[in-house]
C-alpha cells in the first residue's frame, strides 16, 4: 500500500488524505522515525525510502560533542529496552556537515532533537542550527539540568518553561518541546510549555527504569538506570497524549510502544496529530511503513477519508 504515503490518494472512489499540519510545517503524512532510534536515516536507507516517511526526527544534537556513557548501555527487558546511551554525538557542527546534506536528498521533513546540559547549552545549540536547512527543533527536556544538581528539566514547571521561553527566543525553526514521563502531572508540564513558547509538543520519552543480573548479581547498565522504551510503556504513552491534549491547544506528536498501524490510531484518537515509531525499528527496520501502511488500512476499513479526523473520533462516554 506504498499510495498511503502520499497527500492525497484514490482508494476505491473515495480519496484519503494523510498529510498533517504542525506549526505551519505540512507533513505528507503522520508518522516519523522517533529521535534516537533511527541516527540520522543513513543506518535505515536500504530498509525503508525515507522519501515515504512523514519526517525524520534526528539523534540528539549538542552545541558541543557528547561523548556518552560507558558500556553497556543496552539491555533487553519484558516488553522493551532500557537504554543508557547518554546522548552520544558529535556536535551541532559536525551534524550540519555531515547529516543535514544526506537528509536534504530526500522529500521528507528534518526534525533536528536538541539536547543541553544547561539552558546555554540549548540556547546555543538551538542558535547553530536555526540556519542549517531543519524544518523544526525538537527539544528534549528530559536532559539533567547540571546546574540544578541534575534534576531533568522536564520534571518542573518552572524549569521546563525557563528553558522553552529561552530557546523559543533563539530557534529559527518552529519549537517541538519533548516532555518526560516522569512527572506526577503531565497536563501541568505540557501547560507550562505551551505558555512558554512551544508551537508543539512530543511525548512521551522514555520511562526511568533499571535491570539487575541476578546470576551476576549486577546492574545490567553501567549507569544503573535507563530509559524504558517499547510495548510495556504504550499504556502509559497514550494516557499522557490524552491529559496534555486535553491541557493544551498546540499540536501533540504521541510516541511510546508503536509497532502497528492500530498502535499508531490509539494516539490519534487520544489526541495526538501525528506518531513517532522508536524501538520497534531496532526489530523490525521497516516498522514505520509497517505502521504508515496499517493507518491507511484502518482508514479504508471504516471509511476515514482524512487522517485528521481521527482525532475528534474517540468516544468519550
Amino acid at each position: 500500500m506504498s499510495e498511503t504515503v502520499t497527500n492525497a490518494h484514490n482508494s476505491g472512489n473515495s480519496v484519503r488524505r494523510m498529510s498533517v499540519e504542525i506549526a505551519g510545517v505540512v507533513l505528507k503524512n503522520p508518522v516519523m522515525a522517533a529521535s534516537g532510534t533511527f541516527g540520522s536515516g543513513r543506518e535505515y536507507g536500504e530498509f525503508v525510502d525515507l522519501n515515504k516517511l512523514g519526517a525524520v526526527v534526528t539523534k540528539g544534537v549538542s552545541s558541543a560533542r557528547w561523548p556518552g556513557n560507558p558500556p553497556p548501555r543496552i539491555a533487553e527487558t519484558y516488553g522493551g529496552t532500557l537504554n543508557a546511551v547518554g546522548l552520544q554525538n558529535p556536535g551541532a557542527e559536525a551534524f550540519i556537515r555531515d547529516d543535514i546534506p544526506f537528509l536534504k536528498q530526500f522529500d521528507t521533513k528534518i526534525i533536528v532533537n536538541t539536547v543541553g546540559r544547561t539552558i546555554d547549552d540549548y540556547v546555543l545549540a538551538a542558535e547553530m542550527l536555526a540556519g542549517s536547512g531543519a524544518d523544526m527543533l525538537e527539544l528534549n527536556i528530559s536532559c539533567p539540568n547540571v546546574a540544578e544538581g541534575g534534576i531533568a528539566f522536564g520534571t518542573s514547571c518552572a524549569a521546563a518553561g525557563e528553558v522553552t521561553r529561552a530557546v523559543r527566543r533563539a530557534a529559527g525553526q518552529p519549537l517541538i518541546v519533548k516532555l518526560s514521563p516522569n512527572v506526577t502531572d503531565i497536563a501541568e508540564i505540557a501547560k507550562a510549555a505551551e505558555a512558554a513558547g512551544a508551537d508543539a509538543l512530543s511525548l512521551i520519552n522514555t520511562i526511568l527504569g533499571m535491570k539487575i543480573d541476578v546470576h551476576r548479581r549486577a546492574f545490567a547498565l553501567a549507569n544503573k538506570t535507563g530509559g524504558l522504551s517499547g510495548p510495556a510503556i504504550k499504556p502509559v504513552a497514550v494516557r499522557m497524549v490524552y491529559e496534555a491534549a486535553r491541557a493544551v491547544k498546540i499540536p501533540i506528536i504521541g510516541m511510546g510502544g508503536i509497532s502497528a498501524g492500530e498502535d499508531a490510531v490509539e494516539f490519534l484518537l487520544a489526541g495526538a496529530t501525528a506518531v513517532a515509531v522508536g524501538t520497534a525499528s531496532f526489530a523490525n527496520p521497516r516498522a514505520t511503513l509497517d505502521v504508515l501502511e496499517g493507518i491507511g488500512e484502518y482508514m479504508d476499513r471504516y471509511g476515514i477519508k482524512d487522517v485528521n479526523e481521527i482525532r475528534g473520533m474517540l468516544r468519550e462516554n
